[in-house]
């Protein structure tokens, strides 16, 4: 069974699937906690990723709880819509398997740890791989870790833009969809697609 096999650390990497994930967040506000407005999935199957898992979905946002004024991304634009889109916690039997039965993979994965077990504080969640702490080792001496960043270093972002035409970077999917080919691109590089789950998590 995949969940078996996945949750597995000590599995070959490239006998496992990954959920990579990212979410879009309001930003800090004084006196209002934190939220996040999108969340965007996308599975890497066997050290590839997967177009056809590509995910994503609003979350609700009260139409009179305000963003930080920082806060990247087109949320401005979708206030109405995210007045009206379900709730982290309506979302979760959606996205359940998803999040469970196997690893999880972001770029700085403390959002997305945050936010995931705040969708679901009951259940435990298995290993995390974290793209910009595996970057950091890959590539030393990089003037940047930001995801956009490198995925230009690396020419990536012809092949992200192909995936996800008419987003850019801060749109949860696109940014799902960068981290996966990130940690594709890592595991095509010599000495890196023999790591274990494990290994590459406990990075």
């Amino acid at each position: 069974m995949w969940m078996i096999m996945a949750m597995d650390s000590t599995m070959a990497i490239f006998n496992t699937r990954i959920t990579v994930l990212d979410y879009e967040t309001t930003g800090s506000v004084r006196g209002f906690p934190t939220e996040p407005w999108q969340l965007g999935m996308v599975t890497l199957e066997a050290g590839k990723l997967d177009p056809d898992s590509m995910f994503e979905s609003w979350l609700k946002v009260d139409a009179d709880r305000p963003f930080n004024p920082h806060a990247p991304g087109r949320h401005a634009r979708l206030r109405a819509e995210l007045a009206e889109a379900p709730t982290p916690q309506e979302l979760w039997p959606s996205v359940k398997a998803r999040l469970t039965d196997f690893p999880l993979c972001a770029h700085n994965v403390g959002t997305e740890k945050k936010f995931t077990r705040q969708m679901a504080p009951m259940h435990r969640f298995g290993l995390w791989i974290d793209t910009l702490r595996i970057a950091r080792k890959a590539w030393p001496g990089c003037t940047s870790y930001a995801l956009d960043d490198l995925i230009v270093l690396l020419d990536l972002k012809p092949e992200i833009d192909a995936l996800c035409v008419g987003r850019e970077a801060h749109d949860a999917l696109y940014d799902a969809v960068a981290s996966a080919k990130l940690l594709e691109y890592l595991l095509s590089q010599p000495g890196w697609g023999g790591l274990t789950v494990g290994e590459l998590a406990a990075m």
